[in-house]
């Protein structure tokens, strides 16, 4: 069974002279545990939109969600809410580390709102993620005194350390340069594959879209397959 299905998704917005503005149009996707999936399309082509309602932000105009088994529709708000904050980790272009707080402190917050145990446990989990993403040694170091890199890092650790069941990656090495973007991303990838979590990678860049083991094109909001993945 899938992790998620996109079934005819499609977004609309009405604008202030109360037209109405089509932004993804019959969006069909089916995406499995585990499984790499990236998305490219130009500025304006509905990335952002997509990435919202795959992030359980935004409800669909019309078409179906099914998440986890279970149609969208059918949810609360907070449900969908409690969903997004346990299953689903978000990668961002600018990192949105806090400014002051060590590499701990921050990858420590989404455990702020887990459970007793895990919560108890904050910091020896955000510890052993960071280590794993190879940052043992920068604990103590606040976003001002580390690299791009390393603050990508971070950032993923972040997203990580609830063991999310989905990962959502948006332009995730934007910001960095070429051989940066590509050490990330390969661990990103690692990392998700060792979890078993599922990996959306929004992105531009042909190179990084190669990695996925499935690329499909945005463009005027319908989605289409791109090409073949690298194989896993």
């Amino acid at each position: 069974m899938s992790l998620f299905r996109l079934e005819g998704v499609a977004r609309s917005v009405r604008l202030p002279d109360d037209s109405r503005l089509d932004i993804l149009a019959g969006v069909d996707l089916a995406v499995d545990a585990g499984e790499h999936v990236s998305i490219v399309g130009r500025s304006g082509s509905g990335k952002t939109t997509l990435l919202n309602l795959l992030g359980l932000l935004d409800e669909p105009t019309a078409g179906e969600i099914v998440w986890d088994g279970r149609p969208l529709s059918a949810l609360s708000s907070r449900d969908r809410d409690r969903a997004r904050g346990r299953d689903i980790g978000f990668v961002f272009q600018q990192f949105n580390l806090l400014s002051g707080r060590s590499a701990l402190e921050n990858t420590i917050v989404p455990l702020l709102y887990a459970g007793t145990d895990r919560f108890w446990k904050r910091r020896s989990i955000a510890t052993a993620m960071l280590e794993r993403v190879g940052l043992g040694e920068r604990l103590a170091s606040t976003p001002e005194h580390l690299s791009g890199g390393e603050q990508q890092r971070v950032a993923i650790a972040r997203a990580l350390v609830r063991g999310p069941k989905l990962i959502l990656a948006d332009e995730p090495t934007g910001a960095l340069d070429v051989e940066t973007g590509a050490r990330v991303m390969r661990l990103l990838d690692d990392v998700s594959r060792a979890t078993g979590a599922a990996l959306i990678t929004i992105t531009h860049d042909p190179a990084i879209a190669a990695l996925a083991d499935r690329c499909y094109r945005l463009d005027a909001g319908r989605l289409a397959p791109e090409r073949s993945g690298a194989a896993a």
